[in-house]
């Protein structure tokens, strides 16, 4: 097996439109203030916002995850969350997840810029073989935002959480593959510089 680091690289992601800046505790009030809408959480589990943040911190500083807070460089402000985690160096292989945004960027360049910046450094920086995402089964927007991607739908994982008050999630999988993702990328590359000329 080729070489490769054990664990991702913790660094800014830089585009054009959004910055990925590794979780820190400046960044905390702002999340947690962009965080107060609750169209926001429809879909995930979230509770206590200062407890989702200090897990998310937590899971920095043991290896486990590697939380981003995404800043929208026109208005240098936070504008959400994502995160790489569940990492299996052995078997190269990781989930992109824990991902919300403040409304009104909902359906602008900041979710594919995103997810550019995340796929590139998992596939590119660490040399994954596999990506993979979970949703909730009733989020269809997040679904077709994963299958506009080029996220290959996999199945159901039935029963998969249990939702605060006890309510059952379902989860659906979607994957992308280390063969699969130059053709992601272009057609991410090809949406963004649209998008950046129609500016």
């Amino acid at each position: 097996m080729e070489n490769y680091p054990e664990k991702l690289p913790i660094l800014p992601l830089a585009g054009r439109f959004v910055r990925l800046e590794p979780l820190t505790d400046s960044h905390i009030a702002e999340l947690a203030k962009a965080a107060g809408d609750e169209r926001i959480w429809g879909y995930s589990v979230r509770g206590d916002i200062g407890d989702y943040l200090k897990a998310a911190q937590d899971g920095l500083a043991n290896g486990r995850q590697l939380p981003f807070a995404v800043r929208l460089l026109a208005e240098n402000r936070l504008v959400g969350m994502s995160r790489l985690f569940d990492m299996a160096p052995e078997h190269r292989r990781l989930e992109l997840g824990y991902t919300w945004y403040v409304p009104e960027v909902w359906g602008s360049a900041v979710n594919p810029e995103a997810k550019r910046l995340l796929l590139g450094h998992a596939f590119e920086a660490w040399g994954a073989r596999r990506v993979e995402f979970k949703i909730h089964h009733a989020n269809l927007r997040s679904q077709a935002a994963v299958a506009k991607l080029g996220g290959v739908r996999e199945g159901v994982l039935r029963s998969h959480m249990i939702l605060p008050g006890g309510v059952r999630r379902d989860s659906v999988v979607f994957s992308i593959l280390d063969g699969e993702w130059p053709a992601v990328r272009e057609r991410l590359d090809v949406r963004l510089a649209a998008l950046s000329t129609a500016r």
